[in-house]
């Protein structure tokens, strides 16, 4: 014990977490980083969140003064992953970065979740937002939302739409649209967007939500059709499409749009927290770091913990209604 303070003072400060014991929190912000970061993707190589993700982890390392490795854990709608995450020690040293899905709407789609992410993870980063484009098939006569929506109400029980999976934002938004309308459209699940893109189409299924990066090929050559996107913003891959809002679709599901995230263990020390944070932020704030994001059908915001709280707690709601409202589930 130091000489400089009484037993009694020194006690307080242990008890209130000012001298850290190299368990404590202030002990565990101070030596960050102390090793090699490991950020755990959900969802198997290849797809844009893990570009996102490597791309991050090499831009990031340099500053850091670590080394920065992707650790892909795919399963369980992204449930293996994110509890990877949520157990892990909370010294910022094992990072996700995974989707809206993942990171909020999941806690609606499971009865029963191996952990709660409002308490068991910290929101780091809002790297990107991610909007979806409503695609139809050339064949179906409609070229704007309000005239899908009229097309949708004529032909009750007659058409389908397909999703990337069942709770995936595709379905939440389709099964909206098809219960606005009370058209009784059915939803077409598939294992990924490739295989629902290549039903579209074939014609398989008459509608449905998809990223940019899926759709851009295939309505740049005249195969699909872009009704519109989602979100309060035109998207720069896809500057001639308008969003669903701009035609007056106002709904919040219109008007929300999912985003790529990066979360830590839920007891990792605020300064740690904030240091990743600001590194996020100093690689989206590269050019061609912002370029790449853009070009996989992102919108980069990078906003901070804070910022991201906020975000959070503003879209939380619009997301449990829809489940809710269409009464998907995972379990």
């Amino acid at each position: 014990m130091s000489k400089t303070c009484s037993r009694r003072t020194c006690l307080g400060m242990l008890a209130s977490g000012t001298i850290g014991l190299g368990l404590g929190t202030p002990a565990r912000a101070q030596t960050f980083p102390g090793k090699t970061i490991q950020i755990v993707v959900p969802f198997p190589a290849g797809g844009a969140t893990d570009a996102v993700a490597r791309l991050l982890a090499e831009r990031m390392a340099p500053r850091l003064g670590k080394a920065v490795i992707v650790d892909n854990k795919g399963g369980a709608a992204g449930v293996l992953g994110t509890d990877t995450v949520a157990k892990a020690p909370p010294d910022g040293h094992t990072l996700s970065v995974s989707l809206t899905t993942n990171l909020l709407i999941n806690q609606f789609l499971f009865k029963k979740l191996p952990y709660n992410p409002q308490r068991d993870l910290a929101l780091v980063s809002q790297i990107a937002l991610a909007p979806i484009v409503l695609l139809v098939h050339p064949g179906v006569p409609a070229r704007t939302g309000p005239e899908l929506l009229r097309h949708i109400a004529a032909n009750k029980g007659k058409l389908s739409f397909g999703s990337w999976g069942n709770g995936s934002a595709g379905h939440l938004s389709g099964a909206f649209m098809s219960q606005s309308q009370d058209a009784g459209m059915s939803h077409v699940p598939y294992k990924g967007e490739a295989p629902m893109v290549q039903d579209l189409i074939g014609g398989q299924v008459q509608m449905a939500f998809a990223s940019a990066q899926q759709a851009k090929p295939f309505v740049d050559a005249g195969r699909l059709r872009a009704i519109g996107i989602t979100g309060e913003q035109r998207m720069s891959v896809l500057p001639n499409v308008p969003t669903l809002l701009e035609q007056g679709l106002t709904d919040d599901v219109y008007r929300i749009t999912g985003w790529v995230a990066m979360a830590a263990p839920g007891a990792t020390p605020k300064a740690v927290v904030q240091r990743i944070a600001d590194e996020v932020r100093a690689a989206c704030e590269q050019p061609d770091v912002r370029a790449r994001i853009t070009a996989l059908g992102f919108t980069a915001v990078a906003r901070g913990p804070e910022e991201f709280a906020a975000a959070y707690r503003k879209d939380l709601p619009v997301w449990e209604r829809l489940v809710k409202a269409t009464g998907a589930t995972l379990d």
